[in-house]
């Protein structure tokens, strides 16, 4: 008989230790043994909820809240992407989006069965293929890809009602005790904050599947 391990992630698309931390967690969950069912559950978490439609210069924001060169700060996580065989170069990401849009049509992707994949798919334009994640094309390009209808998809990212509960929910989780992602709670008892050492993660579902 089959064990269902359910695992909460809490992440912005626009950050790119959750890309790191996310394939670290899929990487132990691929370990897993075949009779485990892992159902994974994206929650929608703003960095700075406060940024404009037409994004911010990200490296300018970084040098001026830490008064040094973004570079520096780049290469460390540049450096652990490369470890789980991602090539990362955040210096070809020049602007950060608002992520209503994006998180809103990852949480509406929950019925579709696919909404993890919506975020990697997400996460990895803004990332790595360094687009707009508030651009409308860009998510319904990825939306249909998913199996989304174009106009549903469109329609959805531009609800404002839909964008409304988004917002709440990231505002919510912030007021949880939440100050950073990526944030992963496991079985719903157990909770890692960061992109862990591969390790961690391993040891952190050996412990809750023990429990199951």
């Amino acid at each position: 008989m089959s064990k269902l391990l359910k695992i909460d992630i809490f992440t912005d698309v626009v950050c790119p230790w959750c890309l790191v931390g996310s394939a670290r967690l899929d990487q132990a969950i691929a370990r897993l043994p075949g009779q485990i069912d892992v159902e994974i559950e994206n929650h929608p978490y703003f960095l700075d909820p406060n940024t404009p439609p037409e994004g911010v210069d990200v490296h300018e924001m970084l040098r001026e809240k830490y008064g040094r060169d973004p570079a520096e700060m780049y290469a460390r996580v540049e450096s652990e992407a490369a470890k789980v065989g991602i090539v990362l170069d955040l210096s070809k990401q020049t602007r950060r989006y608002s992520t209503a849009k994006a998180h809103t049509l990852i949480r509406l992707s929950k019925p579709n069965g696919n909404q993890h994949e919506v975020d990697q798919a997400v996460t990895a334009a803004h990332l790595l293929q360094h687009l707009s994640v508030n651009d409308d094309n860009v998510l319904s390009d990825i939306a249909v890809a998913h199996g989304w209808d174009r106009g549903d998809a469109l329609d959805a990212i531009n609800d404002e009602h839909e964008l409304e509960i988004t917002a709440q929910l990231a505002a919510s989780a912030a007021e949880q005790g939440i100050r950073g992602v990526p944030f992963f709670v496991f079985g719903g008892k157990y909770a890692l904050s960061g992109a862990q050492p591969d390790e961690v993660f391993v040891q952190a579902l050996d412990k809750i599947l023990s429990e199951l």
